[in-house]
């Protein structure tokens, strides 16, 4: 393992190597920073690896979540911009879609609940559209016959999560940024209350700043003060073949109990199981039952589909559903951007824009400032 260091630019250590790490080490090895990824595994292929790169602001917009809301926004705003720059950089596609998103109900009791989420997310102030089943049917012709109702998201769209962490790989080298796979941080260092690198084993790392941005792993890390309040959901996903000639979906599709996305190579995702397991990473029967049939409910045709993969991730979850991204509440030094949950791709521009931002200016961008590690200690205050 080589660090190489010049003494002119800043030390920043950063982590774990999923979208969120890699992310923010390519802002800061473009702004100058000396910059080394350490991930446990191999990079890109935990969390960043199993989503479904759905950029869905809107139509995931829920009661209780407001504040994550403008966040959520900004970020997919940038996406288009980040995804370019990505591509240009690297020659290699991210698979950015952007048809929009359509969410499907049939029985009396979904378009129900159906019409109470798109007013709730009418009223604030979200660009969707309500659908007839008919007009459902004319987007996605495949659709269950029975479908009675949807609500269309022009600007909610998706990326292809696998193809974006394979061009961040390639960014960081491009940029000058080192990556070092399968290796655990066994600590730390921390030197009057500030920390001044990271312990690996026996050897001692040097950084001016440490990222913490290991998701579901990130309350693990030894020699935290206060240890994010980040737990592992567990989530069951498949993935099917449809016929490049004659996909059976073109847009991502919400239907209740699962969603599907098609990939442009004839991919179609069917996600997700929401288990607190732990780290378990087993696929389960049952698991696979649930999310076939939610997904044969909306998309009959899906019966007829090759079997492609089966898969297991861990969400980093936290209390509120919203990330911790700021400076940590208990050490100097130390910067956390974890906790992301279901949104880490579509939150990876604006993380990586201000986290970038505070380790090397010390300035909280006003987007992240609700979401500090301090808002847990706050609630426990009051």
């Amino acid at each position: 393992m080589t660090l190489l260091h010049r003494p002119d630019k800043p030390r920043v250590a950063i982590i774990g190597g999923g979208i969120i790490g890699m992310a923010i080490g390519w802002r800061l090895a473009q702004s100058g920073a000396s910059v080394d990824i350490f991930d446990r595994a191999t990079a890109g292929q935990g969390a960043t690896r199993a989503a479904a790169g759905m950029l869905a602001a809107g139509v995931e917009a829920e009661p209780g979540e407001q504040r994550l809301l403008p966040l959520c926004l900004e970020s997919q705003a940038r996406w288009p911009g980040f995804a370019a720059e990505l591509e240009v950089l690297t020659g290699l596609p991210v698979g950015l879609r952007t048809e929009g998103t359509l969410v499907v109900a049939s029985t009396r009791d979904e378009v129900e609940l159906l019409r109470a989420n798109y007013e709730f997310q009418r009223g604030l102030g979200l660009d969707l559209t309500w659908l007839s089943g008919a007009a459902a049917k004319e987007k996605e012709p495949f659709l269950n016959p029975r479908t009675a109702a949807g609500v269309f998201s022009a600007k909610d769209g998706q990326v292809d999560n696998r193809l974006a962490g394979a061009a961040l790989r390639v960014a960081l080298e491009k940029t000058g940024a080192r990556l070092h796979e399968g290796v655990d941080v066994t600590g730390l260092d921390v030197q009057t209350g500030r920390v001044t690198g990271l312990i690996l084993g026996e050897r001692t790392i040097p950084a001016d700043t440490v990222v913490l941005a290991a998701g579901a792993w990130s309350r693990l890390i030894p020699g935290q003060a206060s240890p994010p309040p980040v737990r592992p959901v567990k989530g069951q996903m498949m993935s099917l073949s449809m016929d490049l000639g004659n996909p059976l979906l073109t847009h991502v599709v919400w239907a209740p109990k699962c969603y599907l996305v098609p990939r442009a190579d004839g991919t179609l995702i069917i996600g997700a199981t929401t288990e607190e397991k732990g780290f378990d990473a087993q696929m389960t029967a049952g698991g696979v039952l649930a999310l076939l049939d939610a997904a044969w409910r909306a998309l009959p045709g899906v019966e007829e589909l090759p079997v492609k993969e089966m898969w297991v991730g861990h969400r980093p979850g936290c209390r509120d559903d919203a990330p911790i991204l700021g400076p940590s509440a208990g050490l100097d030094g130390l910067v956390l951007a974890t906790g992301h949950h279901r949104n880490g791709i579509l939150l990876a521009p604006i993380t990586a824009d201000a986290i970038s931002c505070l380790v090397l200016t010390g300035r909280v961008d006003p987007h992240i400032a609700p979401f500090g590690a301090g808002r847990f200690d706050a609630a426990r205050a009051a």
